[in-house]
């Protein structure tokens, strides 16, 4: 309510990329105070859960394009999430698409973002996020680092060593890797979701990962995350690559290029975020759930902004969810709430953990 009341109007007051770049920028100097990454991650017996070998407090976690080039990873557990997704990172430092860039929809909970991978670059991330490791405290979340592709590299084998020079520098000091081929954002990034260059890409990535550990000092799970504009059968495509290069899982899904329903008056182009794709991830996560008979770890992401949408998510099959843009319309104690939640309606359904309901409605 508070910061409904008092600190929403004072951000929405400025353009969107500038109240996101100054409210990063405060969570940045916070994140020095050390009492304040003290204080233990949300959890509960019944939202704890070992996903892909990794174990997660809570399934709650925050999606990537918020903390793009990670410099407020320490205050993320302070706001109850319990995981944290930065990136995308590219292997070469890039400024992205030109702005304005971002676009509010208060009257439909939607963003509409074309930042084309505005990123430090991994060299300098990997500085950023090596010194987090080694400054003496242990993070108490996992943390996943998104990578993607640099904008100028366009020639198949420099694609390949670009995401192999991200995951060389970054993987040492994540807990997971996502591999990212589905922004709309960047020209030509979308055709590698297709069978042949995504077994060319991941096949690449898992040659890396075999010879470079995690921060556990084994390989890292490696997930994919996909775009919620494929058909059906590009999904099952999809699956076929995830299981023949080893891939981890599926994270679903990214933004969408798709104006319809109440987004049909969105002229901005870009990927647009928020309640209007709430019901299309749900309906690619049941889709994937059932075409993979569960057996494929699934993150579900994509219009989540309540306890009933993440919970209706796991239901279709998610192991764990992600927010971003309801963050932006509902405040910091978005991924508290939703956890709370979550609680309250296990019990109400009889389940004991999370890992319980996964699929129940798939």
């Amino acid at each position: 309510m508070f910061y409904k009341l008092f600190i929403k109007p004072v951000l929405f007051n400025k353009d969107a990329e500038s109240a996101h770049e100054f409210t990063l920028k405060m969570m940045e100097r916070a994140a020095h105070i050390g009492v304040l990454r003290a204080r233990a991650p949300l959890t509960h017996p019944a939202l704890k859960s070992t996903v892909a070998g990794v174990e997660f407090p809570n399934p709650v976690g925050l999606g990537a394009g918020c903390d793009k080039n990670a410099v407020a990873v320490p205050m993320w557990p302070l706001c109850g999430f319990g995981f944290v997704e930065v990136g995308t990172i590219t292997a070469q430092p890039q400024p992205g698409n030109e702005k304005p860039r971002v676009f509010r929809y208060p009257e439909l909970n939607a963003v509409v973002n074309r930042f084309g991978f505005n990123s430090e670059g991994s060299e300098a991330v990997t500085a950023r996020v090596k010194a987090l490791r080694n400054n003496g405290s242990t993070l108490p979340i996992p943390l996943a680092i998104n990578i993607g592709k640099t904008k100028i590299v366009t020639e198949e084998s420099a694609v390949l060593e670009d995401y192999r020079t991200s995951y060389r520098r970054l993987a040492p000091y994540a807990d997971l890797i996502v591999v990212n081929v589905s922004s709309p954002n960047t020209p030509g990034l979308r055709q590698w979701q297709e069978k042949g260059p995504l077994s060319a890409l991941l096949g690449a990535v898992m040659a890396e990962a075999r010879n470079t550990p995690c921060i556990t000092g084994k390989q890292a799970p490696v997930w994919v995350k996909i775009s919620p504009d494929m058909a059906n059968e590009d999904m099952e495509a999809v699956v076929e690559v995830v299981r023949e290069q080893s891939i981890t899982g599926i994270i679903a899904t990214n933004t969408t290029i798709a104006r319809t329903g109440q987004a049909a008056n969105i002229t901005e182009t870009g990927g647009l975020s928020g309640q209007p794709l709430t019901d299309r991830a749900c309906e690619v996560m049941r889709f994937l759930y059932r075409h993979t008979n569960g057996e494929i770890p699934l993150i579900g992401v994509g219009g989540i902004a309540s306890a009933e949408q993440a919970y209706a998510r796991i239901r279709a099959g998610a192991s764990l969810v992600q927010v971003y843009t309801g963050l932006i319309y509902e405040g910091p104690t978005l991924a508290r709430n939703i956890n709370m939640g979550l609680i309250s309606m296990l019990k109400r359904d009889g389940f004991g953990s999370i890992q319980e309901a996964v699929g129940k409605d798939a």
